[in-house]
């Protein structure tokens, strides 16, 4: 080094530090600049491109939307790392479920990740509680109970077709608007519009597009509160970590904030078919459903997607 000469500090990603990726990132979505790739999942429609052709159940699942979290009570609030968050808004409609999803390929198999910062509210009101499960106590909010769940998933076909989907959701209500705050999986996969067009089923606008039948699912892990904070316009940031194994076609953990949950033992249904022009597919979406006539809101701060191929 020359007289005088100092040598710099390596350079570092603060956005980036606040993860703990796999060796190799795939992508690192912040939403301050753009929805990175993030759009809305449409289902499919005929060879005429007919938009009416698409299944009842998939044709209103609401684009995600850039969001700077602003209330009526606060203001902008912001988000953990800039000024925008990825939001997803279901309608105050029953069932209604908001998507985004990030389209990928692979380039190997293996281990990999999703991590996210998210938040979760039900949309704020002023006037009488919409529902009567949790009273208001100065402490305790009516919202509370008024968000539904929301899910974060893959969509998956490898080695000649073979077509699967890890789910994870996180349920804080049942359908019956009652607490459970439970992580859960389905034991069965996605019915998909070839299933519809060969008449395997027919689903109304609003069914849950994951698993329609509530008996499908099961829950995995202990009951998890996660950080409410009294009213729906206040905005708490949670890490989420989540991976699997596309080698295995296996689920190996979850981790949210402090809690980690293995899931070594929960099964990943694989279709019993095989799908053409989907080599390589490797999809992620995030999803939020509401349980009431009350519109729920899934925020991402900010997305990263690691593998170890």
């Amino acid at each position: 080094m020359s007289p005088g000469a100092r040598a710099l500090p390596s350079a570092r990603d603060t956005d980036l530090e606040k993860f703990d990726p796999l060796p190799r990132v795939l992508a690192f979505d912040r939403f301050d600049s753009t929805t990175h790739g993030w759009t809305e999942l449409l289902g499919n429609y005929d060879g005429e491109g007919n938009l009416d052709t698409v299944d009842d159940h998939m044709r209103d699942f609401r684009p995600p939307q850039l969001s700077s979290c602003t209330f009526f009570d606060v203001g902008t609030h912001g988000t953990l790392s800039g000024n925008l968050a990825l939001k997803l808004a279901s309608r105050a409609h029953t069932g209604h479920t908001a998507t985004g999803i990030r389209r990928l390929t692979m380039a190997g198999r293996g281990q990999v990740q999703i991590e996210t910062y998210f938040a979760f509210k039900a949309e704020a009101n002023v006037g009488p509680a919409r529902t009567g499960t949790v009273a208001w106590d100065g402490n305790r909010h009516p919202a509370e109970a008024e968000f539904g769940a929301f899910t974060v998933a893959t969509d998956i076909c490898s080695d000649g077709g073979v077509r699967y989907h890890n789910v994870m959701r996180y349920e804080n209500t049942d359908l019956d608007g009652n607490l459970t705050r439970r992580w859960k999986y389905p034991v069965v996969p996605e019915p998909t519009p070839r299933d519809h067009h060969e008449g395997k089923f027919a689903l109304p606008y609003a069914a849950d597009f994951t698993a329609p039948d509530p008996g499908d699912w099961r829950y995995v892990g202990d009951p998890m509160e996660l950080c409410v904070n009294e009213v729906p316009t206040k905005i708490n940031w949670h890490y989420l970590r989540w991976r699997i194994d596309t080698a295995r076609r296996a689920n190996v953990e979850l981790q949210v904030n402090d809690t980690v949950v293995d899931l070594a033992d929960t099964p990943v249904p694989v279709y019993p078919d095989r799908y053409q022009t989907l080599d390589n597919l490797l999809n992620f979406y995030f999803s939020v459903r509401t349980h009431t006539d009350v519109r729920n809101f899934l925020f991402l701060d900010s997305v990263l997607i690691s593998v170890d191929w």
